[in-house]
């Protein structure tokens, strides 16, 4: 198999950019694996996007009945961070070290 050099797309940001360099440095991926990387460092993105937007409007509204809701970007944000946290379960970058050049297989795939 030849050592493929993967760039980070660039409409990522800086960190997220940084994150799926570090990570190509240190594991060996199979292209199915930079896409799921890619979708990580996307749902990062969004997740810090809506982050930023709840930061400066506040975590909630009030509907037209006065009530208060949940600012849409909550969800997103919400959403965004269970999304990317799955993705990197399904990657294994949270646990071992990179002995075998790539990412340990996910418990429920050792059967």
């Amino acid at each position: 198999m030849t050592t493929q050099t993967y760039k980070p797309p660039k409409h990522l940001s800086k960190d997220a950019a940084a994150f799926f360099t570090g990570s190509v440095a240190e594991y060996e991926f199979e292209p199915h694996h930079i896409i799921l990387l890619t979708k990580a460092c996307e749902a990062y993105d969004r997740a810090e996007d809506a982050r930023k937007v709840i930061a400066k409007e506040g975590m909630t509204y009030q509907d037209r009945f006065g009530s208060p809701r949940a600012h849409p970007a909550v969800a997103i944000e919400r959403d965004s961070r269970i999304g990317m946290a799955r993705l990197f379960r399904e990657l294994a970058l949270d646990i071992g070290e990179a002995a075998s050049g790539r990412p340990p297989a996910l418990p429920a795939n050792r059967r």
